[in-house]
């Protein structure tokens, strides 16, 4: 009899991973529809408006000498008024040279670039950072750009203009790869990027569904962020944790599909292991923290709602298909499964793989196509193999946030590696 009730419990997962299955697939579908033929809900990069707010620009840093030089120089070509501007290049407890280029800018433009020095006494990690340059920040708008980012010229206004709309508590930007050819991992990544902003970010943002701040190319109201008690530090994954405290308290998180701002890929597998790790890890805290409150505010539509369970459930899919693989192999080996239904079932998960999971067909077909590239989708095939990369990797860093649950341990920041071989120069102080 127990033998017998395992095997029917094993039976109901399988089908509750075929539900979970089909309602991401039909998700991805209603959204790469709505970005084909449905009209397109506008950002506000073309408004003009002279009476611009006071702007603090936020750069975290950590060992940054290979960057730091062409995020700040981009940043002081903006055309942003310069006296309505700041900028704060956080240097968190560097050991390289990135202190003295910090110096050097703040040197030749000491009214606008204002630089924080964290020592080996702050906690290190981006969040900590944030929070720190938070307190001294002058603008009413933030923004973040991550040290790799090379911001356009108007990108500093055009992100500034999002916050005229009073709803408004956050704006994002498109984030785009400045090192796509390097590699098939990079064109890979360049894939995942176009369908998840291309596609998926804008069609949330059409359907009035929850639009994510991805904590960089993007901001927030400064007086806002502080209400709430700053970023939680114990959260890796500060970006969405925002986005989720905001819109449960009835604010809106504006997509700007049209500001396209260019960063670096991994370009090694095991750099992008480490990376979807940390953002699974991340992600499942915010899940862990969000679920409840999210079904709970009053401030949600249902379909809101609903789209904002299943988009924080994103980082746990896998974890569920992976128990499925163990869950087939023991309905197998039990003899409760036959040859050609174990077959039937590796066929469909194939078919979730490309056309549900992380959407190559639709959503990056899609967005090829929108981005007049359709070319690229030749890579499509290695979406497979890439599935189960990122099952496997995502998988460990849920496991790693059910440990964070119960243990209550601190999470450390794992940076991720840069490649860029530039070498970081003195700016000219003429």
């Amino acid at each position: 009899m127990a033998l017998l009730a395992f095997i029917v419990i094993l039976k109901i997962y399988m089908l509750f991973v075929i539900f979970v299955m089909t309602v991401y697939t039909v998700r991805h579908i209603i959204f790469t529809m709505n970005r084909l033929l449905n009209e397109q809900k506008l950002y506000y990069q073309d408004i003009m408006d002279s009476d611009l707010p006071f702007v603090s620009v936020l750069v975290p840093m950590h060992n940054e000498e290979k960057t730091a030089n062409q995020v700040l120089s981009m940043l002081m070509l903006s055309d942003y008024p310069m006296d309505r501007m700041e900028i704060i290049p956080v240097n968190d407890n560097s050991s390289d040279r990135t202190k003295e280029i910090l110096d050097s800018y703040s040197s030749a433009h000491p009214t606008t670039i204002k630089p924080v020095h964290r020592d080996s006494s702050s906690k290190r990690g981006k969040v900590p950072a944030l929070n720190e340059a938070l307190e001294i920040a002058e603008g009413s708008i933030v923004l973040v750009f991550d040290s790799d980012y090379l911001p356009t010229k108007g990108m500093v206004r055009a992100l500034a203009m999002g916050f005229k709309n009073p709803r408004v508590g956050s704006v994002m930007g498109r984030v785009m790869l400045i090192n796509t050819g390097t590699n098939l991992l990079t064109r890979i990544l360049d894939l995942e990027r176009t369908g998840g902003y291309q596609v998926d970010q804008q069609a949330r943002y059409n359907l009035g569904l929850i639009a994510q701040y991805g904590g960089t190319v993007g901001g927030f109201r400064k007086d806002l962020v502080l209400s709430l008690g700053g970023f939680d530090e114990a959260v890796l994954a500060e970006d969405t944790d925002l986005t989720f405290n905001l819109v449960i308290r009835g604010w809106e998180v504006a997509y700007a599909n049209r500001l396209e701002c260019y960063e670096e890929a991994p370009e090694e597998w095991s750099v992008r292991a480490r990376q979807i790790t940390r953002w699974s890890r991340g992600h499942n805290m915010v899940l862990f923290k969000y679920l409840f409150p999210l079904i709970r505010t009053k401030y949600l539509k249902f379909w809101q709602k609903l789209d904002g369970a299943l988009l924080l459930f994103t980082y746990l899919v896998p974890f569920i298909f992976l128990i499925a693989i163990a869950d087939s192999l023991a309905l197998f080996f039990l003899g409760a499964m036959n040859l050609v239904n174990y077959v039937i079932i590796y066929i469909l998960v194939g078919i979730y793989v490309l056309f549900g999971s992380f959407s190559p067909f639709y959503q990056i077909g899609a967005g090829v196509y929108l981005d007049r590239t359709s070319y690229r989708v030749r890579l499509l095939p290695f979406f497979f193999l890439v599935f189960i990369f990122n099952m496997w990797h995502i998988s460990y860093g849920f496991i790693e946030s059910l440990i964070d649950l119960i243990s209550g341990r601190d999470v450390n920041w794992i940076k991720t590696q840069r490649y860029r071989t530039t070498e970081a120069t003195e700016v000219d102080e003429t």
